[in-house]
This record gives structure tokens, C-alpha cells and sequence, in this order.
């Protein structure tokens, strides 16, 4: 189908899906440029495809002009395709675990999403107060492994017995002290930029970990130790 107005009823719908309350309505959002659309096709995730030429074979494939796609778009170049897809969160817990508690950068939630599928963490938990996993700036810096992990959203208090329960450690991260990492099934929590991990959180967790460095750096970026802390799991 051909849409040569910004006015379309369809382009305003899909204009509106840059805001998060409206995207949580209707459980879908939008993604743009040729490597995220292909991935998310992959996964069987687009419900609209939005192009400016007819290259994809696509059934509900929308051609629209530059304006259109400006309209909609969340960059300051305009990419030739991008998609509406559904949201895709899951309920059930798939190998390692990293666990988010009120991250709020989406710069960092999405290095911990590739860093994740680098160091084979399956399922990631956002915790109540982490940023939106789909907000475009999540999307762009997860390259495209937000399609490739287990999303689930829970409140933390409420995932741990849970975890517990299907023989999970649950780690916890301190940044004056802690033991090593242990081995197996790892559920481990990354807790909030400047605030870190919550308190209340901490007689809940199996053990705490903490990242030995030199004491002229105060702290690390939480994308950057997560990061350390799956490398660790991973090799263990």
C-alpha cells in the first residue's frame, strides 16, 4: 500500500508510538534501519513494515515518501525502512540471568544487552524503575541484541524467590565488599547508576560481589561493570 500524506491516519498512529505511555497501550513499537528491521523479521516480530522503496516482500508493507518517513522517524537521517513491532516479553527464566534495579540510562541498558548475548547471559529482568527497553535510544545501542535475549519485567522482590526456586544464586553487587562469583546458575543484579543495588535487596541475595580497582577510581559506568561481572561468569 501506497501512503503519500503525513497526515494518514496510520502515519499519526505510528507517529505516536515515540511516546513510551502509548507504546505501553498498545504493546508495540518502532524500530528503523535496514540491520534491525532484517532481525526483527527474523524473529517473526514486525507487524507493519514502512519503506521507501519496494525492496522487501513483506504482506503488510506500507511504501511512503520522505516526509512521511521523517515524520516518524527518531534520527536526524532518515533511514530507507523501519518497522512497527510487537513487544515480546516472557514470563519464564533461560540460563544465566542479569537482573536490573532502576537502571535508568539506556545508553547502559543497552551495553549490558550486548554484553549479555557476549558473555552468554540468556534472560534479562528490568526491574521496577529501570528505563524503558524500548525507548529508541535503548534500541539503537543494543545493536540489535535486544531481539536476541529473554526479556522479562518483574519487580525484583518478586523474581528472587522465584529464581531461588529454580536453584538460582542470586548476586548481588556492593561497591565496598564482597566474595568471589560463584559457579552455576546465576542470577545477578546491577543495580541503579548513582544509588547502586537496593538495600533492602541485599538479605535476599546469596552472596554480594564487588569489583576490585584502583583507588583513584571512585566507581565504574554500570554498563561498563556489569559488563566485567558476566565476563567473569562466563569464564568462569
Amino acid at each position: 500500500m501506497d501512503i503519500t500524506s503525513v497526515n494518514n491516519e496510520r502515519v499519526k498512529y505510528w507517529s505516536k508510538l515515540k511516546i513510551k505511555k502509548f507504546r505501553d497501550e498498545e504493546k508495540k513499537f518502532l524500530i528503523e534501519g535496514d540491520h534491525l528491521v532484517d532481525i526483527a523479521l527474523e524473529k517473526g516480530l514486525v507487524l507493519d513494515l514502512i519503506t521507501l522503496d519496494n525492496n522487501y516482500d513483506f504482506e503488510n508493507k506500507f511504501i511512503v515518501t520522505e516526509e512521511i518517513m521523517k515524520k516518524i522517524s527518531n534520527q536526524v537521517s532518515i533511514s530507507r525502512v523501519a518497522a512497527v513491532c510487537k513487544y515480546d516479553y516472557k514470563s519464564d527464566y533461560v540460563g544465566n540471568v542479569i537482573m536490573l534495579d532502576r537502571l535508568q540510562d539506556p545508553g547502559n541498558l543497552g551495553t549490558i544487552i550486548r554484553s549479555a548475548i557476549a558473555f552468554d547471559f540468556k534472560t534479562i529482568i528490568l526491574g521496577s524503575g529501570t528505563v524503558d527497553i524500548y525507548n529508541e535510544k535503548t534500541i539503537r545501542a543494543s545493536e540489535g541484541m535486544l531481539f536476541n535475549i529473554n526479556i522479562v519485567k518483574e519487580d525484583l522482590f518478586t523474581s528472587i524467590p522465584k529464581l531461588k526456586k529454580e536453584g538460582y544464586s542470586v548476586v548481588g553487587t556492593d561497591v565496598n565488599s564482597g566474595t568471589n562469583l560463584t559457579k552455576g546458575k546465576i542470577a545477578l543484579i546491577i543495580g541503579n547508576e548513582g544509588q547502586g543495588m537496593d538495600e533492602k535487596l541485599k538479605p535476599l541475595c546469596d552472596s554480594l560481589v564487588h569489583i576490585p580497582m584502583n583507588k583513584d577510581c571512585e566507581s565504574l559506568n554500570a554498563g561498563v561493570a556489569a559488563s566485567i561481572l558476566m565476563y567473569e561468569v562466563y569464564h568462569g
